[in-house]
């Protein structure tokens, strides 16, 4: 049995090895439709469509510019739109990004800050799904709408080295959540009270939040950044180095409300395991800092990025660390790792399109290494602090999982992920289940 499956996976990576590569040339498209499915937003439901231009094919797999368009609707309200042009000879020595994204959420997930410090009562959560008693989960929900708007330029300094300089502005507004959206449709038995407060209530009461960045606002800022780049393609990289560091500068006179000065450095490195594109490692490190004491909460969860991508929200979820409950860890100062095994075991041409199928392994990870001041929660009643407070320090939140991604012409990837929180599995220990108990994926292209 072993020597059968030695063979199949010889025998696939030979076939991998031998497929030739499509030069692709003109406008490509890649429309997906996109499901989900949320206990209290309800549905999701819509499209995103990925144009690419590749021109004459000479710089194929890499394409000339893309366009990039998204709209989600969710049965109970809420909605998200996304709009990004990414092109890279429009300017002449000069890559040109630029994004919009609207978001309108009316159960945004909330876990409090400093990780492991602030406490998920999944017990409760896990009792009112079961029915036994109300729904627990809005009580880790906020209202948010938010607008970003960015973009971004970057020119060479030598082959490998550039320099980066862009613009990003971000409108929040957040608040406590609209209990007759979040209770329609649900049982007497299953409603949220109007009498409990929720975590961000609780914050707001306590002083962890102050009056001064409750409820959002403008942040208007610059972004100055140097990347290194040596990746041998930009869509499934799978040999490489990939390395950048920004600062961003939000001041006053920028039309910020709560200025703050924040930086960001990853280490992204592309290793070929078995040549032709077979079985790749990749991994990536990022830290996520503050300059000073404070920042607004709502800047902080989010792992910031210059050029064709825009800011990802969340440490949880696809984009950050899969399997973990999204905001889970929020802080002043955050460092995140993947890390992350790559297999193509079959390539193949279809209707004049290069096809690839492959599987990964990986493991997530994020810990925050700064918090913010969470004194005051001891102003809440006694009865209510357990609700809130956690272990004196945050520890390292670990995921691992698996995933399969279909994909086509280096570019347009759908995948199909689920990661789980180690935490699940520790029973004995305090941590468990404070990163959640797992959680599937399906969205488009590689984390990085």
């Amino acid at each position: 049995m072993k020597r059968l499956v030695f063979s199949l996976m010889v025998s696939l990576a030979c076939l991998s090895a031998a497929a030739q590569d499509i030069v692709k040339t003109g406008l490509n498209f890649g429309p997906l439709p996109v499901v989900a499915f949320d206990a209290d937003k309800g549905l999701q439901y819509g499209a995103l469509l990925n144009i690419y231009n590749f021109g004459d094919g000479s710089n194929y797999p890499n394409y000339n510019s893309k366009i990039y368009a998204e709209a989600s609707f969710f049965t109970k309200g809420s909605s998200l739109f996304n709009l990004s042009y990414d092109a890279k000879e429009l300017i002449p020595g000069i890559r040109w990004s630029t994004a919009v994204s609207l978001a309108l959420d009316k159960a945004m997930d909330f876990y409090g800050f400093n990780g492991y410090q602030s406490y998920y009562d999944y017990q409760k959560v896990a009792d009112g799904k079961s029915g036994d008693s109300f729904i627990f989960t809005p009580f880790y929900k906020v209202s948010r709408k938010q607008l970003l708007i960015k973009t971004d330029f970057i020119g060479d300094i030598t082959e490998h080295f550039k320099w980066e300089a862009g613009y990003h502005a971000s409108w929040f507004k957040e608040g406590a959540i609209d209990r007759d959206s979040i209770n329609k449709g649900k049982e007497d038995s299953q409603v949220f009270p109007a009498n409990v407060e929720t975590l961000y209530e609780l914050y707001r009461y306590s002083g962890v939040i102050s009056n001064e960045e409750a409820g959002g606002g403008l942040s208007s800022g610059i972004r100055l950044g140097l990347v290194y780049d040596s990746r041998d393609k930009e869509g499934a990289p799978t040999r490489g180095i990939w390395a950048e560091g920004h600062i961003h500068a939000a001041p006053k006179w920028l039309g910020t409300k709560n200025p703050f000065y924040r930086y960001s450095l990853t280490f992204r490195q592309y290793l070929p395991v078995i040549k032709n594109d077979v079985l790749t490692f990749a991994y990536r490190l990022n830290y996520e800092g503050t300059f000073g004491k404070n920042a607004p909460y709502y800047v902080l969860p989010y792992i910031t990025v210059m050029g064709e991508n825009y800011d990802r929200d969340g440490m949880g979820g696809y984009r950050t660390v899969r399997g973990m409950l999204r905001n889970r860890v929020v802080g002043l100062d955050m460092f995140t790792y993947t890390a992350e095994m790559r297999w193509r075991f079959v390539r193949f041409k279809a209707f004049n399109q290069n096809i690839a199928l492959g599987l990964s392994a990986f493991s997530d990870g994020s810990v925050v290494t700064r918090g913010r001041d969470m004194s005051n929660i001891e102003h809440l009643a006694a009865s209510l602090r357990p609700l809130v407070k956690g272990q004196e320090k945050d520890s390292l939140h670990v995921t691992m999982g698996a995933g399969f991604r279909f994909i086509m012409n280096e570019n347009f990837i759908v995948a199909f992920e689920y990661g789980m929180p180690l935490s699940h599995f520790q029973k004995n220990s305090p941590v468990y289940n404070q990163d959640g108990t797992g959680a599937m994926y399906i969205n488009i292209g590689y984390l990085f």
